[in-house]
């Protein structure tokens, strides 16, 4: 009976209740008007009753919320009851972990919510990557039908951006507090809210799968999507709810930073992690709306016949109502318009973690502090005028080659400046190689390598020749794991401790780095390799001819064990570390606001009020201090 008291579990049930609803309400207001119950007689199953399944969806997600509790608050506010605001668990009685099932208004439980759901996507669309890879590690291999083939390569790639959304959160939530001396976020009710918003969406982009699946691949371009299977409704859905919660978080973010920083804590003694969070959250709040109107405009022209991408015409017909008139480029410019600068939005927070670590292990302050503060805003800015390199071969205007190949190639340069920044920072230092250390050095090869391939594919004439090969996907990967994969797995190590109080296996955490670094460099340099070699993407199986069914086979070989050095980790931290040694306060002889409080935390972080009095990255210099806890607690080097 605990079990089913759980938020979590009363949101599945609400939100299955709310399905049925949802559906019945479509169906029936069809029946009183006379009409079939059907929508399109000339398909079968849920496919013929689409706008009742889409309308279904909505509603599961409105039961879901109020099933979890994540609305209730506001409904009694506006019924004009008290709702006291409870820090800990909200039911007396409950057990520390059910926090994590149930809507909970601290920010690090919240942060860790977000960070192990995020965890559990990254995990489905890894499994759905090495489930398609054997099919690729030879030519002509057929064990999977091209239908299944392209839903599998379009919700793995959508269900790791999901993934990669939830792990960026996690780290602002669980980190931006803790940095700046403040002991929640501004508005804790919302934060909850943006969590749990993740979950029905989440749900909905994994069950378009299995309501029919999508062709369209990650992008969801139309006109093909807008005659896709019946799951793609539930991939534009799913991806909406996601961008709703990704604007409301960095919504709080900003709030947060901005004015609940710890007193002496100027603009340029925040953390730079604090800088990236905040930079991020300008992209997302400014730019998600885009992604969430093009997906609503496809959704909209199935199920009500407008035909806003649909080339041509207009024409009337029965089965599609209105359609042509529309133009299938406006959706690219949509997409690609939050896109491109999401792919800073998922690698600015990652960078930001290279420059905590860095310093930490190197005993040395951080080169160029305010540069690398700097070059996450000009990052953020930047990689507004960028878009349109995507769309070299999309059939858009000529004129528009040359500014935006100018545009993409300035975007290096506040990223340069992050790299020598680093080189900075580590050289002289006394280096200790610590398994975060290791990763954070991974990620800089690994980004290094995104990095070098990126100009090819932003200068038109050679984007011409790779666009849609095997060599984006290459580069795309490298950027990801440089810029997220790898940091979020350093930031997890190097912040264990303070969370659990307790030490991870350090061999173990060592194994895994050693093993999935090499393995990653061979799989983003072997994807680029066939790329260059006539590979197309999204492409179920290739032709012996190509002579690439030997890199194709390393591709897959280094897919596993980078999957099994993940599986490594996850014993490792979640198994193996409830018995590991008992740590102090500040293990790696941090100078951060939250490494001078216990580990783990207490509830309230800060019993004193921390007043930051030096630099944040003075490490090395005797006598240096960064912050002081009245009355008495000091913290330092």
């Amino acid at each position: 009976m605990r079990v089913l008291k759980l938020g979590l579990v009363q949101g599945v049930f609400g939100g299955i209740l709310g399905w049925l609803f949802g559906f019945a309400l479509v169906i029936g207001g069809r029946l009183l008007l006379g009409l079939p119950p059907q929508w399109n007689p000339n398909v079968t199953g849920l496919a013929a009753y689409e706008p009742a399944v889409v309308v279904a969806g909505i509603f599961f997600t409105v039961g879901f919320m109020i099933g979890v509790g994540a609305v209730s608050d506001w409904l009694k506010w506006a019924r004009g009851s008290e709702t006291p605001f409870i820090h800990g668990a909200r039911i007396p009685g409950t057990p520390e972990w059910a926090r994590y099932f149930s809507v909970d208004y601290s920010h690090k439980v919240i942060g860790v919510q977000y960070a192990i759901t995020g965890v559990l996507l990254l995990g489905v669309g890894g499994t759905l990557a090495m489930i398609f890879r054997l099919q690729l590690a030879q030519p002509e291999l057929n064990f999977l039908p091209p239908d299944v083939f392209n839903t599998m390569i379009s919700a793995h790639g959508m269900i790791m951006i999901g993934g990669i959304l939830l792990g960026v959160g996690g780290m602002s939530n669980y980190l931006v507090p803790l940095m700046i001396g403040a002991n929640d976020m501004a508005f804790p009710r919302l934060n909850a809210f943006a969590f749990w918003i993740n979950v029905p969406g989440a749900i909905l982009l994994c069950t378009a799968m299995v309501i029919g699946g999508w062709n369209t691949g990650w992008t969801g371009y139309p006109p093909l999507s807008a005659h896709a299977p019946l799951g793609v409704q539930y991939f534009f859905l799913g991806v909406f709810f996601i961008g709703l919660s990704s604007i409301l978080g960095s919504l709080n973010i900003m709030v947060t930073t901005m004015t609940m920083r710890s007193p002496g804590m100027s603009l340029f003694r925040m953390p730079v992690f604090v800088w990236s969070a905040f930079a991020t959250a300008i992209i997302q709040l400014t730019a998600t709306q885009f992604i969430g109107l093009s997906f609503l405009m496809v959704l909209v022209q199935r199920i009500l016949g407008m035909g806003f991408f649909d080339p041509g015409g207009p024409v009337w017909n029965e089965v599609d109502k209105w359609a042509g008139g529309g133009n299938p480029i406006l959706f690219q410019h949509m997409f690609w318009f939050y896109s491109h600068p999401a792919v800073y939005l998922f690698v600015l927070p990652g960078l930001g973690i290279i420059s905590e670590l860095l310093p930490v292990f190197a005993r040395k302050p951080l080169f160029g502090y305010k540069w690398i503060a700097m070059s996450s805003m000009a990052i953020a800015l930047v990689g507004f005028l960028v878009w349109a390199h995507h769309m070299f071969v999309s059939g858009m205007s000529n004129y528009l080659r040359v500014p935006f190949m100018m545009s993409t190639l300035l975007v290096a340069v506040p990223t340069g400046v992050k790299f020598f920044s680093w080189l900075g920072t580590l050289w002289g230092g006394r280096i200790e190689y610590k398994t975060p250390m290791l990763f954070a050095l991974g990620a800089i090869s690994v980004f290094l390598i995104g990095g070098l391939t990126g100009p090819p594919l932003g200068t038109v004439a050679t984007d011409l020749n790779l666009t849609d090969t095997y060599y984006v996907v290459g580069h795309f990967h490298a950027t990801m794991f440089g810029g997220f994969i790898f940091p979020f797995l350093a930031a997890l190590y190097y912040w264990f401790p303070k969370a659990t109080g307790r030490m991870y296996n350090e061999r173990l955490g060592q194994l895994h780095f050693w093993l999935m670094t090499p393995a990653f460099w061979v799989m983003s340099l072997g994807q680029i390799f066939v790329g260059m070699h006539g590979m197309r993407r999204r492409i179920a199986t290739y032709e012996v001819g190509l002579d690439i069914g030997t890199a194709q086979m390393m591709v897959t070989i280094a897919g596993f064990v980078i999957f099994t050095s993940v599986v490594i980790m996850m014993i490792n931290l979640f198994v193996l570390s409830r018995r590991g040694q008992r740590v102090g306060a500040n293990p790696w002889r941090s100078r951060g606001l939250e490494w001078q409080v216990p580990s783990p935390m207490p509830e309230m972080t800060y019993a004193a009020t921390p007043i930051v009095v030096g630099e944040p990255y003075d490490y090395g210099k005797p006598g240096s201090i960064y912050v002081q806890f009245a009355p008495t607690m000091t913290g330092g080097d």
